[in-house]
């Protein structure tokens, strides 16, 4: 019955994001301009709050593309993977998203954030193919600010003209929530952003699909940064990696766009990598050996 109910919850979100992404306004006249994604439920006060965190001028709106995200969307978007009470009942995250230079990657700032950090936001936005964009998330005082991602993909799509797929905007939400997660079941949120970085980059350079190798992936990386995972977190992690090593995602672009994080992996050096060549060469050995045997097998009946 729980699997169910998961399955379920997922078609129901893929269906409200590929409804929502089709209708994201495309303004092809202005897509140079710098976009901006309001909580629909933001009272005058708390709009003067946001706008000043995000470092826009009220009189200058005319040079925003400017949106609304209401809290419906946020539920439609994130019910499948938080608890009502994290969603709320208001509207609230705003998000500006800026382009960057080709080759700049993905920068995040945070304002009045405490749920996502900046580095769980970058690794999700990659995986929802976003690049080269400046993305400056603020609340009116302390929220979580998962809805922000909804507000980030929104204003990307509709600044660049370029299509989020339902599917990676799906695993990207999936993978936001469970990064926030994870940092909160382990006390500590920089080793939550490396753990899930480590493992998605391993899963996506070696084509990794089988859920036996992608856990095995999960606990190698998990024993390499000390990092105790409880079963719960485990699959929700085998569960995440599943759904991204189904998407077509590039390992150069995803090390181009998240820089921060892939260069603190690097000077973590972890050793983790699989050597395709090494395990090629013993499955051809182990084959040769079995053909050998069956070979022998033959020679033996018909003798």
């Amino acid at each position: 019955m729980k699997f169910k109910k998961i399955i379920a919850a997922t078609l129901a979100s893929v269906c409200v994001l590929t409804g929502f992404l089709q209708t994201t306004p495309v303004l092809a006249d202005q897509v140079e301009a710098p976009y901006l994604s309001l909580g629909a439920d933001l009272n005058a006060s708390e709009k003067a709050t946001v706008l000043d965190l995000l470092d826009v001028d009220a009189d200058q709106l005319d040079n925003y593309i400017v949106v609304t995200v209401t809290n419906q969307e946020e539920h439609d978007y994130l019910g499948a993977y938080l608890d009502d009470s994290l969603i709320g009942t208001r509207a609230l995250s705003s998000v500006v998203v800026e382009r960057r230079p080709k080759g700049e990657g993905i920068s995040v700032k945070t304002k009045n954030i405490t749920y996502c950090t900046t580095g769980m936001y970058q690794n999700a936005l990659v995986t929802a193919g976003v690049k080269n964009a400046e993305i400056r998330v603020a609340g009116p005082f302390t929220i979580t600010g998962t809805a922000a991602l909804v507000g980030a993909m929104k204003a990307y799509s509709a600044m660049t003209g370029e299509s989020i797929q339902p599917e990676n905007a799906t695993a990207a939400t999936e993978e936001l929530i469970t990064t926030s997660e994870l940092g909160e079941s382990i006390g500590d949120q920089t080793q939550a952003e490396n753990l899930i970085g480590a493992v998605k980059d391993i899963i996506v350079s070696e084509e990794i699909t089988s859920p036996e190798k992608i856990q095995a992936v999960i606990e190698d990386t998990a024993e390499e940064l000390k990092v105790s995972l409880t079963q719960e977190d485990l699959e929700k992690i085998k569960a995440l990696m599943k759904k991204i090593s189904s998407l077509d995602l590039d390992v150069q672009a995803l090390k181009e766009q998240a820089k921060d994080l892939y260069e603190r992996l690097e000077n973590l050096d972890l050793n983790l990598n699989i050597d395709k060549e090494e395990v090629k060469g013993f499955l051809d050995t182990t084959l040769s050996w079995l053909q050998k045997a069956l070979d022998q097998i033959r020679e033996w009946l018909a003798n």
